[in-house]
This record gives structure tokens, C-alpha cells and sequence, in this order.
């Protein structure tokens, strides 16, 4: 008879899942389900699909040589219902343990779903709180309550005490919590720059593959070549090649974009991480351990671990902070549709062309490409925030709603009016080019201000603001930039209103 069925899902690939914590593989059954209705509930990337599913199969194998009983379905099982709950009815009819354990999913969507689970089901079910994060939802909670705001910075700094990482006794390491402002460097296309390790799909692998080109041929994306790491090993072999190649430059050209160059000194393991198959505690104390070796400047480590146990933690707090409906805010009335040319890539401006085909290749951008460059663009055209929020769900391997959800509707779009940033991330083309090398080959002229020719990210963003002054003008951060503004003759204004209407109509 079996005692418990415990369920993981597809992004919680970890021995340490709260799920398995008391797994008695005697009398335990763990479940794992490859279903239609996750890899199409948005429009997944064919390279996203396929590593979650190969990530999977091989944790599955995992569990399996050490003794643990998996009742595992594929997607093409001629008796899989399409949907996780209907399997996991369909387990409870076959196997009728006597209850279900699982973890708490990482979307509203799935937690409502999983509320109804001990109705219909007939048998207790306990959701258990993700421990693979360091900072629960009781304690952001009472972080968080009777503030005005929320800000990353002084949640940070709790983070940092409470996990003990780069201290010097009571006090930061060098004296200083945060090393951002030594970490905007533009880079030379000369310079060196380790690629990720790339890792040849196995014959597990590599029917996965086969099956996601047949089943989602017509999702976004390019499926090969396909070289993620789906093993706890590999992700480990990403891991140390990131600490030892590529995080003593990390923090110094973490904002800088090349053409040519998707990666730069960026670890490329957010996949790994938000799917389980590296662990957050571990990757902060080796990035520590790596500059208190003499390896890594600060700046290096404490830019990379402010990602980690700052930024990452942070939004998952929002995310559950807010509820489902924080999804839906759109504090700047954003209406336009998404230009189709996110899905394509076809595209006149070479900082969207080169950030978009990259996503289509690689399911993966670096943060300022997505910020910066598509998100920025979003929003200064006016886009509905929501389907901003679905292209960016859909397009990357290491989106999950709790931690892309509060990225783009709060630090991308602004569209919940301050919660996540302090201000829109808005810029002119100035800023791209400052820190890219692709207006250099771009049709439009980024140091032209109005006309045809002009980046049309000039003439945005001045058109954002006047458009939504009303919403931003009380911001004390964005008050330099209205005052500029208001410098402008009419005239000038006036031309900013009709090179952003003409290039706005054309999108459509």
C-alpha cells in the first residue's frame, strides 16, 4: 500500500524539495508528469520545454538509482489526461495512497488549482512552503509591513545579516553594502570572455528534443542547438566554471551589451537554479568564499551575490506579497499590443534585433538586455504591461511567474506604480549606446533627435514622459527630467508628439 504520493514539479528538480524531506521510499511514490497544459498555458519556448522535460527525466532516473519508487508520465503516454490535475486523479484512482504531499507551485494559477485538490481528490493534501529559499513568506511579511515602500536595498542588507554573507563581524564587507555604482563598464569586443559550457544532449536527452520538435513546432524559438546542462552534475560543472572564469569580471561588465556576444561574463545558470538543480545558499557561500580567496574583487562578488539573495528573494516576496491580481495592475494605462516583430525579430533597430534573435536562440538574455532594451522599449511605446508580462513568461528558460511577474510588471513596465522600482526605468537611446556596441550598425542615428533617422528611443522617451506626466511628474527621481521638458519650446514639443505618433502608427 502506498502511504504517501508526493508530487514535484517541473521546476522543483532538488533532493532538498520541503516534498521529499521525510520520503520513506518503502512505502513512498514520487510523481513527476510531463502535461500539455504547463508547456502551453503561455507559449514556451521550444528550447524551455525541452530542457524542463530532459531536467525531468533525468531527476526522475536520479531517484530511481537510489531506490526511490517514481511514477513518472510523459507527454506522449497514450493514457496521459494533458493536465496535472487530472493525473494526479488519475494517480490517486491507481494508487491510492493515503495522502498527498507536495510543494507550493511558484504561480498563483497552479496554488488555486492545488485548493481544491483535497475536495476532489478524497485524501488529505499538504502544500508545503518552498525551503529552497532563504527568506520565507512569514518573515518577508513582517518585513515588509507598516512600510511605505518596498526597496530592494534595505531588504537586501537584511538578507545579508541574516544569512551571514560578506560580513566583517556586525559590519559589510569593505564597508559598504552595495558596489553597483563601480559595476557599469562598457566592454571592448577584444576582450575575453568565457562561454558557458555547453553539453551534448544524451540519448534521454535527446528523444526529448524529438518530441518537442514534433508536439510544439510551432511554439517561439529555435529548439537546437540545444547545450543546456539537465543533471545536477552538469549544472555543478556551469556552476564552478562560472566562480573560476567568468565571476572575476562579472560585476564590472554586467551591463554591457556586445553583438555576438549573448553571454559575456554572465553565469547562465538562472535556469539551473529557478528549476532546482543548484541551490541558492550554496551558490551565495561559494561567490563569497571566491573573494575571500583573493580571486574576486568585491565589487565582483557582491554584485553577483546581490542578484542572488537581494533581487531574487525580494521579488519572490512581492510576488506572493501581492496576490494574483498583481498581475493585472497597469498603473500607466498601457494599451498597445505587442509588437509583433518580439515574436519575429524582424526588426529595423539593431538593439531589439540583436536582444530578440538572441532570445529566440537561446531562450536567455542577460538582465540589462531585458530591462533596458525590449522591456524599455515596451514601455516607452505604451504596451499593455499583461502581455509584456506573457512574452517574457513564454520566451526564457528561467521564467517562472513568481520571479518574472514582479520583474516585468514592476522593474520593467512601472505598471504598479512604484511597488518594485523607485522610478521607470526609461531611457533614451543614450543609454544604449553607452553601454552597447549596437547603434554602430544600426539604421536609425542614435545621436539624432527628431526626424526619420532619429532613434526612434530618443523621441520615446521624451514622448513617455509627456504622456504620462501626470502619473510621474510627483516623483522626486524624475523630477530632473521634467524639468527638462518643460525647457523645450513648443515647437520642439511638438515635434517629439509627431516623430512618436508617425513611428507609433507604423508599429501597428
Amino acid at each position: 500500500m502506498v502511504q504517501t504520493l508526493r508530487l514535484l514539479l517541473g521546476d522543483q528538480l532538488s533532493p532538498r524539495m520541503a516534498s521529499l524531506r521525510d520520503l520513506d521510499p518503502a512505502r513512498d511514490v514520487v510523481m513527476l508528469a510531463e502535461v500539455a497544459a504547463e508547456a502551453t498555458y503561455v507559449r514556451h519556448h521550444k528550447k524551455k520545454i525541452a530542457f524542463v522535460f530532459a531536467a525531468m527525466r533525468a531527476f526522475a532516473d536520479e531517484l530511481s538509482e537510489q531506490g526511490v519508487t517514481v511514477r513518472y508520465v510523459q507527454l506522449d503516454d497514450p493514457l496521459n489526461t494533458g493536465s496535472l490535475g487530472t493525473e494526479i486523479a488519475r494517480a490517486v484512482s491507481e494508487l491510492k495512497p493515503a495522502e498527498l504531499v507536495l510543494t507550493e507551485p511558484g504561480e498563483h494559477r497552479l496554488a488555486a488549482e492545488m485548493e481544491s485538490w483535497e475536495a476532489t481528490l478524497g485524501i488529505p493534501v499538504e502544500v508545503r512552503e518552498d525551503s529552497r529559499f532563504i527568506c520565507s513568506h512569514a518573515a518577508f511579511r513582517a518585513w515588509a509591513k507598516e512600510r511605505k515602500q518596498l526597496r530592494m536595498e534595505y531588504f537586501y542588507r537584511e538578507m545579508r545579516r541574516c544569512a551571514g554573507v560578506l560580513l566583517d563581524g556586525e559590519e559589510p564587507a569593505g564597508g559598504r553594502w552595495n558596489y553597483d555604482s563601480e559595476n557599469r563598464k562598457p566592454a571592448d569586443a577584444d576582450l575575453f570572455m568565457p562561454k558557458p559550457p555547453h553539453f551534448a544532449p544524451d540519448a534521454h536527452t535527446r528523444e526529448v528534443l524529438d518530441l518537442v520538435a514534433t508536439r510544439f513546432a510551432d511554439h517561439v524559438g529555435d529548439l537546437e542547438p540545444f547545450w543546456f546542462a539537465v543533471t545536477h552534475a552538469q549544472a555543478e560543472e556551469a556552476l564552478r566554471h562560472f566562480l573560476v572564469n567568468a565571476l572575476p569580471s562579472f560585476g564590472d561588465y554586467q551591463d554591457a551589451m556586445l553583438s555576438g556576444e549573448p553571454f559575456l561574463y554572465h553565469s547562465v545558470i538562472s535556469m539551473y537554479l529557478n528549476a532546482g538543480l543548484l541551490d541558492a545558499r550554496d551558490i551565495c557561500r561559494r561567490a563569497e568564499a571566491e573573494y575571500r580567496a583573493g580571486r574576486v574583487s568585491l565589487n565582483n562578488a557582491e554584485g553577483f551575490i546581490r542578484q542572488i539573495l537581494g533581487w531574487r528573494e525580494f521579488v519572490r516576496g512581492v510576488y506572493w506579497l501581492r496576490g494574483p491580481d498583481y498581475l493585472h495592475e497597469n498603473a500607466l494605462g498601457a494599451t498597445r499590443n505587442l509588437p509583433w516583430f518580439y515574436w519575429s525579430g524582424e526588426t529595423e533597430m539593431a538593439c531589439l534585433k540583436a536582444a530578440i534573435g538572441q532570445t529566440k536562440r537561446e531562450a536567455y538574455a542577460h538582465h540589462i538586455q531585458r530591462l533596458m532594451v525590449t522591456g524599455n522599449f515596451a514601455m516607452l511605446a505604451g504596451v499593455d504591461p499583461y502581455q509584456v508580462h506573457e512574452w517574457y513568461l513564454a520566451v526564457y528558460a528561467d521564467a517562472y511567474e513568481w520571479v518574472e511577474a514582479p520583474n516585468t510588471i514592476g522593474m520593467s513596465q512601472f505598471a504598479d506604480g512604484g511597488v518594485v522600482g523607485s522610478k521607470p526605468y526609461a531611457s533614451s537611446g543614450a543609454y544604449i549606446d553607452r553601454m552597447s556596441d549596437y547603434c554602430g550598425s544600426c539604421v536609425y542615428d542614435v545621436k539624432a533627435k527628431a526626424g526619420p533617422k532619429a532613434c526612434p528611443f530618443n523621441y520615446l522617451y521624451w514622448d513617455f514622459l509627456a504622456r504620462n506626466r501626470d502619473k510621474l511628474e510627483g516623483n522626486p527621481r524624475m523630477a530632473p527630467m521634467f524639468k527638462t521638458l518643460e525647457r523645450m519650446s513648443d515647437e520642439r514639443r511638438a515635434e517629439i508628439a509627431d516623430d512618436a505618433r508617425k513611428f507609433l502608427e507604423a508599429l501597428q
